[in-house]
């Protein structure tokens, strides 16, 4: 089975500058559960990759996320999906860990745990430090309009980054399913 690593917040779910702080905050943009109950259903291993600095920052604490993670998780079933698993780094940008994307710490886990190797896998995200992570670790970059999404898009068009030449756009992770499954 494929594994496709998922950026969440402004992927999955509605970004926020102040950071997403609680279940109940945490809202998925329209369509993308659907997305990720089909992709499972095909037979790929979805894997959430997402940085988390607002554990660094106070801003919520592991029992929020963890209910976060769970709300999610929920919906992904009951829409007949499954995510296999969720990697997050709890750092913040002043820690200059190595989880923290753009880094790879992350992917490096994911590999660990899956004992396989990321190459040549989709990573979806809506920020520069996803794709740079991507790419990085030798995986098919893939930005969504959604989230961030627009802003980097005109960032990249402003500013062109010939290491992210090759990075697939869609409008949502939904039409990203969509080209995956067809």
């Amino acid at each position: 089975m494929a594994i496709i690593v998922l950026d969440r917040d402004g992927v999955i779910n509605q970004h926020s500058d102040d950071h997403i702080r609680s279940a109940d905050e945490w809202v998925p943009i329209a369509g993308s559960i659907e997305a990720m109950a089909q992709l499972s259903q095909a037979g790929h291993q979805l894997v959430i990759a997402t940085n988390q600095s607002g554990l660094a920052l106070g801003h919520f604490d592991l029992d929020d996320l963890e209910a976060m993670h769970a709300k999610m998780r929920a919906l992904v079933e009951d829409a007949g999906g499954e995510i296999a698993a969720i990697f997050y780094c709890p750092h913040s940008d002043d820690d200059h860990c190595r989880c923290r994307k753009p880094n790879t710490g992350l992917l490096d886990a994911i590999e660990a745990e899956f004992d396989t190797s990321l190459h040549d896998c989709y990573m979806v995200g809506d920020r520069l430090k996803d794709l740079q992570c991507a790419v990085a670790k030798g995986c098919k970059s893939v930005l969504v309009k959604t989230g961030c999404g627009e802003r980097t898009l005109r960032s990249l068009i402003e500013n062109p980054d010939p290491a992210l030449i090759e990075t697939s756009v869609f409008e949502s992770l939904a039409q990203f399913s969509e080209f995956v499954l067809r």
